[in-house]
């Protein structure tokens, strides 16, 4: 059960992996699993009320970095549960942890972070972190960082 492995994650999501999703070795393209956490991050976004602040004020989240450690091929058929987490808030930024649980090897499948960065869309350029972006964060991760 996937319960274990991402109890701390505030979000999880259950996704199916797709037949159409696998590449000629098949199994799952190594650039599905970056969407798979996009899908996360989307919902965490969400949770912490960044995605609709844009549209105020023209601050939103950009990635600034993201990185992904493949540990178990994926393959149809197969479901899978993304979890999303802060590890770590910085000035004009918060780091995610995101991990790719799967049901049929019933162990984790990959491993990713993400730097979520601030941006100003108007005068394009990052910004600080809103505080009440941090606030939101740290209400859902149940801490203070």
């Amino acid at each position: 059960m996937s319960d274990k492995y991402l109890e701390s994650f505030p979000v999880v999501i259950d996704l199916n992996v797709a037949w159409g999703e696998m590449d000629s070795y098949q199994h799952v393209n190594n650039t599905v699993y970056f969407r798979y956490f996009e899908s996360a991050r989307i919902v965490y976004l969400e949770r912490i009320d960044f995605a609709d602040r844009l549209k105020n004020d023209g601050i939103g989240p950009i990635l600034g970095h993201t990185q992904c450690k493949y540990l178990k091929p994926l393959t149809f058929p197969d479901s899978i549960c993304v979890g999303a987490r802060t590890t770590e808030i910085r000035d004009d930024r918060y780091i995610m942890e995101l991990k790719i649980y799967s049901h049929r090897h019933e162990a984790i499948a990959a491993l990713g972070t993400a730097d979520m960065v601030a941006f100003d869309y108007n005068d394009n350029c990052k910004v600080q972190l809103p505080l009440q972006i941090r606030e939101n964060i740290e209400m859902l991760e149940g801490k203070i960082f």
